[in-house]
């Protein structure tokens, strides 16, 4: 088959892109923009676009489909230009969903930890030599890509509540129409895609209705929210509820409490204690054991960015997270919190998304750094712009996150300075974004000092 892609650039398109050209399909795309890793990865695989930009004339009738990223605009001249000879257009959603229609569905959905679940879970099922594909959002140890697409009678996906396509306003995760499924937490993002709560909720409600009468959901019984959406008599299938897996944290290390002793594990906190016992549940319905499953999750480090473990000495640890909305930098600084009780906790934040850079949404941070020493927020007043958003002044940062040590950086060398003249003994620095600050060289704080 002869594939193109609109904006093949994307962390979860570049990859598609990579794991159908590893099928001995015909991979063509374009982009506007193509940052790393996608730039190496494609071109050492030989389809990075020659140069960046939109072309119509490469969209011929000898092309079987595209396959149309969420960075492409409703008016790119590719799409255009598609739609108008008759070449099939998918949304990566769509593809995934039309080539897995045959296989056990298995999808994780949640507002936080479900990249970080669904890699739990491809993690277990390799370690037990079950065969199995997938769709993750991040790059996993010991995974080549982030999508594959086989013979495989399973399939894990990360499920997205995000909007399918320019073409599809519908979050991504309809199409996938799971047989079995998780959902981790509700907590409002996305602002701009859900503008009230209760249409964000709404998306989850109608994603638990995609299921089929037999369907097996998991779900966070902590969640208030969530809990009352599962208790719902219109939703299909069994619903069961879970919590944290009953652990200990010795020594600044977690073990989990199994009928058969303790398992000391890599990754630590109450969400990742929750993450771990919903992945257990769902790997009963593939068939794995108890013991099979503690076997696994034993050498489970995490996925990137997701704390990701960059140095841990005795006078610093550091820790890159992905944590972006209230509830995951809540999450994730509490973790670091409780499993180092004794370490000085910095805690930087970057607001990078449209949500975070919304001054109507900023007030819903209030309380989700409190548990660090000092929180320090940057925020780029480019990305202001460049996402059409009014400018707001560092105060109203601070009245929102209400923190008693809070910085406001606006300038990355500022930040950057600080992070250098930072207090480095028995301490531990937390950075935290969807981001990138501005690509400061963070990747030099791994280093001991």
């Amino acid at each position: 088959m002869r594939y193109h892609f609109i904006a093949i650039g994307g962390a979860v398109m570049h990859n598609l892109a990579l794991a159908l050209h590893q099928m001995g399909h015909q991979v063509s795309g374009s982009d506007d923009q193509i940052f790393e890793p996608s730039r190496t990865r494609l071109a050492k695989a030989g389809i990075l676009p020659e140069k960046l930009g939109w072309n119509p004339e490469v969209i011929t009738p000898e092309i079987d489909a595209v396959i149309l990223g969420m960075h492409a605009r409703i008016d790119n001249p590719e799409m255009i230009k598609a739609q108008e000879i008759g070449v099939k257009i998918y949304s990566f959603p769509e593809f995934i969903a039309h080539h897995t229609q045959d296989k056990i569905r298995v999808v994780v959905a949640g507002s936080h930890g479900k990249t970080t679940i669904t890699s739990m879970l491809m993690h277990v099922l390799k370690s037990a030599g079950k065969k199995f594909d997938y769709l993750v959002g991040s790059q996993i140890e010991g995974f080549e890509t982030m999508v594959q697409i086989s013979d495989a009678p399973i399939v894990i996906l990360e499920g997205d509540e995000y909007l399918t396509s320019p073409l599809d306003s519908r979050p991504k995760f309809l199409w996938y129409h799971p047989h079995i499924a998780l959902i981790s937490g509700i907590a409002w993002d996305h602002m701009n895609v859900f503008p009230t709560w209760e249409s964000y909720v709404d998306a989850f409600r109608s994603f638990a209705k995609t299921m089929p009468v037999n369907g097996y959901l998991v779900f966070d019984q902590e969640d208030q929210a969530l809990f009352s959406l599962m208790n719902e008599d219109s939703l299909p299938g069994t619903r069961v509820g879970y919590g944290p897996h009953q652990h200990e944290v010795t020594q600044e290390r977690c073990s989990l409490i199994t009928k058969n002793g303790k398992i000391p594990i890599e990754v630590f906190g109450k969400h990742n204690l929750k993450n771990i016992e919903g992945a257990r549940l769902i790997c009963h319905q593939l068939g794995i054991s108890d013991e099979t499953f503690y076997q696994g999750i034993q050498s489970f480090k995490g996925a990137a960015k997701r704390m990701e473990a960059w140095k841990n000495t005795k006078s610093e640890v550091v820790f890159r997270d992905f944590a972006h909305s209230p509830s995951k930098l809540k999450a994730t600084v509490d973790a670091v919190r409780l499993q180092y009780p004794e370490r000085y906790v910095t805690a930087v934040f970057e607001l990078f998304t449209y949500s975070s850079l919304n001054s109507a949404f900023l007030p819903q941070y209030q309380g989700s750094m409190d548990a660090a020493d000092e929180a320090w927020i940057y925020y780029n007043p480019d990305q202001l712009s460049m996402k059409k958003l009014p400018y707001f002044e560092p105060s109203l940062v601070e009245e929102s996150f209400n923190h008693p040590k809070l910085k406001v950086f606006t300038q990355a060398e500022q930040l950057w300075e600080a992070l250098e003249h930072r207090k480095n003994q028995n301490s531990a620095l937390m950075l935290m974004s969807s981001g990138n600050f501005n690509n400061l060289p963070l990747e030099q704080l791994k280093e001991n000092k």
